[in-house]
Parts: structure tokens; sequence; C-alpha cells
């Protein structure tokens, strides 16, 4: 396992900032890799279409001027996320903008990205895919991707139902490439527990919507906060593909959320227009049950810093720990 050339050297944690629908903008993603993790945002929360030429712009021009002032500090590469989907009229135009600007990461979900590869590849970039099964990262290798996202059970957003030790188990058995795991991490401690899964790097998101810089309305970010794992439920009502929400805003939008009907499923849409303009997207707030790990709202670069040290104390803990004399046996040759 290794990290792309890219990610060398650039991240001070190993660590993405997942695409968060509408609350992902430029102001987060900035913060984000100027902090030293990968920002990402999903590529329609640029509206209208001609918006996200006007995102890239900025945000490649930011980062450029950062790097180039801050010589000495990680300043992570970004990623855009495209939805390849039937419904997501989009797309087209989106990866045209994307090839423009040379975005450096691609993260694409829902279907395998045979059509989108040739075009970010021809420039050097790199896709990452969401999975939430083995059959699903099957088909995304034989596509030609660069990374999985391994998408496990509690994660926010459009979730997986498998534990992390199981899917990144299976998925390591046929692959050796880049693994980024998903599944309800908030601390330091849990990217750690990721790498020493087998993972390459950590997924996270919902630590994210609760920072000053995301596009969030104040009450969802205060909902975070306040609300524990057993305040998520896991549906597939409002996309017709299963995800976790927080049950106070299923409740204000008048929904039993114990009592929820099934969606059918061949009724996503995802475009220009679609379910963004539904009461959902507006009223049904996506979380994962690392909202447990969540207790207040503040400036991005203050969250890395934060979860940098969890990351360092956590490594500590582990070499003073009972097990400490036995790995340093095995580091010298020493059984």
């Amino acid at each position: 396992m290794s990290l792309p050339a890219i990610l060398e050297n650039n991240l001070r944690l190993p660590l993405i900032g997942s695409p968060l629908f509408i609350v992902s903008n430029p102001e987060l993603v900035i913060a984000q890799c100027k902090a030293g993790i990968v920002g990402a945002f999903p590529a329609l929360n640029a509206r209208p279409a001609g918006e996200l030429h006007v995102w890239l712009e900025r945000i490649t021009t930011e980062l450029a001027a950062y790097r180039e002032s801050h010589p000495d500090e990680p300043v992570a590469p970004f990623a855009v996320n495209q939805i390849v989907h039937k419904s997501n009229d989009r797309l087209e135009h989106d990866l045209e903008a994307c090839v423009k600007y040379q975005v450096p990461i691609i993260i694409t979900s829902l279907r395998a990205p045979h059509e989108a590869i040739p075009a970010i590849h021809s420039y050097g970039g790199l896709v990452f895919h969401d999975v939430i099964n083995v059959r699903h990262a099957e088909k995304a290798l034989e596509a030609g991707v660069d990374g999985l996202i391994l998408v496990c059970s509690g994660a926010g957003g459009h979730a997986g139902a498998m534990s992390p030790f199981a899917l990144v188990s299976e998925v390591r058995r046929f692959y050796d490439g880049p693994i980024i795991l998903s599944g309800a991490m908030s601390k330091g401690e849990h990217i750690l527990a990721a790498q020493s899964m087998g993972a390459d790097l950590a997924y996270m998101g919902t630590r994210f919507v609760a920072t000053e810089e995301a596009n969030a309305a104040r009450g969802y970010k205060d909902m975070i906060v306040e609300s524990g794992a057993r305040d998520i439920v896991y549906t597939n009502l409002f996309t017709g593909v299963h995800g976790n929400y927080l049950r106070a805003s299923i409740e204000n939008a008048g929904l039993d959320p114990d009592n929820l009907p099934e969606a059918d499923k061949s009724a996503m849409s995802f475009g220009s227009g679609g379910s963004s303009k539904s009461k959902a997207w507006r009223d049904i707030w996506g979380a994962g049950q690392s909202v447990s790990g969540v207790e207040d709202v503040r400036p991005t670069r203050e969250v890395v810093l934060q979860l940098e040290r969890e990351y360092q104390a956590a490594w500590e803990r582990m070499l003073a720990g009972r097990w400490a004399p036995g790995l340093a046996s095995l580091e010298s040759g020493v059984a």
C-alpha cells in the first residue's frame, strides 16, 4: 500500500474531507486544503452549471498562491465529486470543467465511471470511487479507478451497511491499491484505527458540517453537536439510495422517523434540477453516527489541528501500551 505521489508530503493527516451536498463550498474546501487535508465538494453544489468554472478558478488560484507563500506547510490537493448516474444531465459539462482546470482528484459515485476515466487520466488526474460492497469494488476496478472509497455502516449521506472491518478485509484480498475508509469517524484516533485496519486514508464528513466555513444552517450545525449515534436514521426515502439522516430534522419536517416508507430506487434523480429542489435537500439533514464525537462548531483549521493532536496521542498510547515490548521485539528482529 502506498499513497499516490500527489498526496505524499502534502498532507498533515491521512484524511479526505468528504464532499457534502450543499454544505461543501469553496470556503470549506480551501480551508481544508490549507490545513493539510484533502477538501472536496460535489460538482452539483455549484449552481447554475456555469458557477462551477468560478469555483474551480477560485480554488485553484487561492491554493496555488498559498503554497507559494507558505512553502514549509503541507497544502493538500482538492477533489470534486461527480455523480455518474444517467439522471445527472450535467455530467459531461462538469467533467469538461474539471479537465480544463486539471482537478487533481475526482471522486465518482453511484455507478462505475467507465466513460469518465480517460478524460481524467488524460492530464494525470486521479479517480477515487465510492463503493459499499465487494461487487461495487470489483466493477470500479474493472473500470480502471485509482482508488476505492469504502463507505461503511454509520457513515453520513449515502452509506452502506457493512462493517468497516469486514469490507476492508474482503477488499484487501484482491486489491492492494489505495483505500479510503468512511464510517462514523470524528476523532484523530479513528484515523489511526482506519490505517491499522488496512486503509491508507480516512474519509470524514459530518465533523466538517459543524465548522464555521461550512455552508450549513446554524440549526443544522447545532443539531449535529446536540445529537448522538442513536439519533441517526438509515433510510432510502429521500433519494432512492440508503443514507443516514438526523432524526430531529425528519421530525421537524412532519415525518415519523420510525415509520418511513421505502422509496423506489428507479426514481433517483441527480442533475441540474432534480432532487436538489425538493424539500428533502433543504430540510432533511444528512449526518453519520460520528455525531457522537462532535462537541462544538469551530473553524476548520482548528478542527484539523485537534485531529492531529488526537492522532499523535493515539500513537503514543499505542506505543506505551502493554503490547509495546512485543512490537519493539518484532521491529528489532527478536522473537
